[in-house]
């Protein structure tokens, strides 16, 4: 019998397959080796905590009032409206609940129907690399052509960190007839770096040269550190060509909950609706009540959940500068980057391998955010990418182990 349909083959030209069978993700693979081993989990990007309160008591209530059947396709009224609300409060962007925003499973299910909506063969969606590697899979089985412009790096010269950025020139430069959509993912995973406002600027300038469509991912908007996040959308000239989507997974440390969303002009919501509605049509009856719960605190509590985050951010990345790793200190997000070549090793995705028996940690090696032949790749190689978003004491419990580990290669 023959399997290979349309689907099957653009898997495989996307690299999604071995075989014919469907290879699992690096986070699926090094979460099964943090299970199978007994090791640290700092791979993942899943947190330790419980989500505050108020949102969890709110998806109790409406568990037990009875809201556990399908909610609207678009999403549930109350929440599309707590999400134009928070837009406009945060960030003075005007959204009509009804039309213009969509409710989705998660920030996935929202770029997965964005980009094939709006992504056809023949196109090229440009990313900076490394990338979620999502970004890659979808942009694969849309038939388009993924174009990446590679981030910078350079040690600080005082601390020894390592510094990522944007090389402007080389990001204009990306663009072109065939760019179709620039998928902006600002603060950045895996890296936490936050686009500069020129780097922003030029996206939209270049956007609008060419008649790009600007899609962000933004699920860590509220999880920075210092400088506060800017949608895109705000910029001159963005909105009426920009998708915006985030989740309530990072914010609220709900990430099994699965509830995203996307604002957009109402043309580009319906167009997106045309997908979404095959692909899960709704979810998640009882956490959308509760994620609107969420979106409505007081910002006393989004900054608390941050300098929490914050915490542990500077938990991780002091330790492992101590060990000996050079790292690159996130502006926000749940990771932080450290480089390992000064402990010899060249291989950072093999070291991610051996790392949950030698050291009983798990990490992810940057390389899985890169194309495997790219100029970012053979930078990146010697990188992995270590979450903080974990409890205080297994993070002190892995820099232990990692530190045991390192003792005997200084």
């Amino acid at each position: 019998m023959d399997v290979t349909g349309p689907w099957i083959r653009t898997a495989a030209a996307a690299g999604l397959l071995r075989d014919g069978v469907p290879l699992p993700t690096v986070f699926a693979r090094m979460s099964a080796l943090a299970a199978s081993t007994g090791a640290l989990n700092l791979g993942q990007g899943f947190p330790d905590d419980d989500p505050p309160a108020l949102v969890a008591d709110a998806a109790v209530a409406a568990i037990r009032e009875g809201r556990n059947q399908y909610p609207p396709g678009a999403g549930e009224p109350t929440l599309r409206e707590a999400i134009a609300a928070h837009q406009a409060a945060w960030y003075g962007l005007d959204w009509d609940p009804d039309t213009e925003v969509l409710v989705t499973t998660g920030a996935t299910e929202a770029l997965a129907a964005t980009l094939l909506a709006l992504v056809q063969p023949g196109d090229e969606v440009l990313t900076l690399e490394p990338f979620y590697d999502q970004y890659a899979a979808l942009i694969g089985l849309t038939g388009a052509t993924h174009r990446t412009v590679p981030l910078t790096s350079a040690t600080d010269p005082v601390s020894g960190d390592l510094v990522l950025g944007v090389d402007e020139q080389q990001l204009r430069d990306a663009f072109s007839a065939r760019t179709r959509v620039v998928l902006v993912n600002t603060p950045h995973n895996p890296t936490g770096l936050m686009l500069e406002q020129s780097v922003l600027a030029a996206i939209v300038e270049q956007a609008q040269r060419y008649d790009a469509l600007i899609v962000t991912d933004e699920v860590y908007e509220h999880l920075t550190f210092g400088q506060p996040h800017q949608p895109l959308a705000v910029l001159p000239g963005a909105r009426e060509r920009t998708v915006s989507i985030s989740s309530a997974g990072k914010t609220f440390a709900v990430t099994g909950w699965k509830i995203g969303w996307l604002t957009a002009p109402s043309a580009l919501v319906t167009a997106i609706t045309g997908v979404k509605q095959w692909l899960t049509y709704t979810s998640g009856a009882p956490f959308q009540p509760a994620v609107a719960a969420g979106l409505g605190m007081d910002r006393s509590a989004f900054a608390q959940l941050t300098e929490d985050l914050r915490e542990r951010r500077d938990l991780l990345t002091a330790g492992l500068r101590d060990i000996g790793f050079q790292v690159a200190v996130p502006a926000a997000g749940y990771f932080t980057v450290a480089d390992a070549s000064q402990f010899g090793e060249a291989d950072g995705a093999a070291l991610a391998e051996r790392l949950p028996t030698e050291a009983g940690v798990v990490a992810i090696p940057l390389s899985a955010f890169h194309h495997a032949d790219s100029s970012g790749a053979q930078d990146s190689a010697s990188r992995l990418r270590f979450a903080f978003c974990k409890s205080r004491s297994t993070i002190e419990q892995a820099l232990e182990r990692l530190d045991a580990w390192a003792a005997v290669r200084r």
